[in-house]
């Protein structure tokens, strides 16, 4: 019996490409109104939190999100690998990275990613999963199939950097088996206004620990974005062996509290903390 190959996926529209650099600056200020109200999310366990960046960035493209995170007195831990050029050579390194975190301590640790960042959290996931707690993936497209539902311009650069097909060279060095959630809990958020990739290349395949989370806002800005920032506190915060699905109730309260947090905040509104916070 042959396997009927599933239709093609379109890339997003040109318009939500083009709107991706304002939609960036939005939500860099909206992170920066709502940053009291994100700081009084509970505090994390002190658990390790490695967050890998995405397509052709580096950790500076996630300083935000790891100053949030260490505020919620999580331990975390920067990819420190330079820029995700997605090449092969970045896989031993990246398993070097690994190793060395595992020998550094004896908690299991979550692993966040944003877009291709997210795909080798997966893996990373399926290689190590008595060490790996969660995974939490940002507009990562690990459905995609040859580049497609990609940006023209974006699957270009991509195939320049690995000199062999996309779909090939990721799975050749990092994706063995990449149609199941990986053995971990498990939650991939997306955004059907994503301007980089399509969203329904991001969303996570079906399982008792896999969740999908939608938000509005662009791909680039994931790691900028305040209802992301609050959907990482929540799903970190989890004891460990005690993961559920988030309620939509709770994602939409939280939506709600979110835009109304600077006008509460407004006597006591310090737009300027995030900028002076540590690295």
């Amino acid at each position: 019996m042959t396997q009927t190959r599933p239709p093609p996926v379109s890339p997003p529209s040109l318009l939500l490409t083009m709107a991706e650099g304002p939609r960036i600056a939005g939500e860099f200020t909206a992170l920066l109104a709502a940053w009291n109200w994100l700081r009084k999310q509970p505090k994390g366990d002190g658990h390790p939190v490695l967050v890998l960046p995405g397509f052709t960035a580096g950790d500076a493209s996630t300083l935000f999100l790891r100053r949030f995170l260490r505020e919620l007195e999580y331990d975390v831990l920067p990819w420190d690998l330079g820029k995700n050029t997605g090449e092969s050579y970045l896989v031993p390194m990246l398993y070097r990275r690994i190793n060395a975190i595992i020998k550094s301590t004896d908690a299991p640790f979550s692993i966040i990613g944003q877009s291709l960042g997210g795909v080798f959290a997966r893996e990373l996931a399926r290689s190590f999963p008595s060490h790996v707690r969660q995974v939490i993936t940002l507009g990562s497209p690990f459905r995609t199939r040859d580049g497609e539902g990609t940006n023209n311009m974006v699957r270009r650069m991509f195939e320049r950097s690995a000199t062999i097909r996309p779909a090939e060279r990721v799975r050749m060095g990092m994706l063995p088996d990449n149609t199941r959630p990986p053995p971990v809990p498990s939650t991939a958020i997306f955004s059907r206004t994503d301007g980089i990739v399509s969203w329904e290349l991001c969303k996570e395949y079906d399982g008792p620990y896999a969740e999908s989370v939608e938000i509005v806002g662009s791909h680039t800005g994931m790691s900028l974005n305040p209802l992301v920032f609050w959907i990482l506190a929540n799903r970190l915060a989890q004891p460990l062996g005690e993961w559920t699905r988030l309620e939509r109730s709770t994602l939409n309260r939280a939506r709600f509290d979110l835009w109304k947090s600077p006008v509460c905040d407004f006597p006591k509104l310090d737009l300027l903390h995030p900028l002076r916070s540590g690295a």
